[in-house]
């Protein structure tokens, strides 16, 4: 009976949640009433309630989901070889692809910027914590380098999305891993001679 259960508790939240992304695809969540929500997901609205506040509370369940898979892609490989850095950054591209409705919608250009500034503050703790701790650079300079090179990263992300990832995951992988590396040298080695 509690499988029972819980499979129809799995399947509420999964079509709850898509029917956000959808309406997520069309309008701002300021625009979005449960409701709505809803009626996409074919639920009423007490069982809406039984699991969500609201669709503010609904959205952020979606994002901690992906912050926590994100955690964990991350906790899995060391970022100062570069070979695993590709390989971290292609699975975490891979994940993207197999999210890639709720990470269009989240990354998209005119979204709400909190899933991303949370995004950001996970990837540059990791970055802090693997990459830096073994320098002479200060604490302050660290942290603005981790958010330049963070912030870029998700805007190449971002742009690979909405450009509908022509490339593939191994390829950005390098792409974003040469950038990270080389910085302006890669695009024109000749400015620093």
């Amino acid at each position: 009976m509690n499988a029972k259960l819980d499979r129809r508790k799995k399947y509420t939240r999964m079509v709850l949640k898509e029917s956000l992304i959808q309406e997520l695809e069309v309008k701002p969540l300021s625009a979005i009433t449960v409701k709505e929500i809803c009626a996409k997901a074919d639920i009423n609205r007490s069982t809406f309630y039984a699991h969500y506040n609201d669709q503010y509370d609904l959205l952020y369940k979606i994002e901690e989901e992906i912050i926590e898979d994100m955690n964990q892609f991350l906790s899995n490989y060391n970022f100062t070889k570069e070979e695993e850095s590709i390989k971290m950054t292609q699975k975490l591209l891979e994940y993207i692809i197999s999210k890639e409705d709720i990470c269009r919608v989240l990354l998209n250009k005119h979204a709400d910027t909190t899933f991303e500034k949370r995004v950001m503050n996970v990837a540059r703790q990791f970055i802090i914590k693997n990459t830096l701790t073994n320098t002479t650079v200060d604490q302050t300079t660290s942290e603005y380098w981790s958010t330049f090179v963070i912030s870029g990263i998700i805007n190449v992300i971002k742009d690979w999305l909405e450009d509908g990832m022509n490339q593939s995951p191994y390829e950005m992988a390098q792409m974003i891993n040469q950038f990270t590396k080389q910085g302006l040298s890669y695009i024109n080695p000749s400015w620093f001679k």
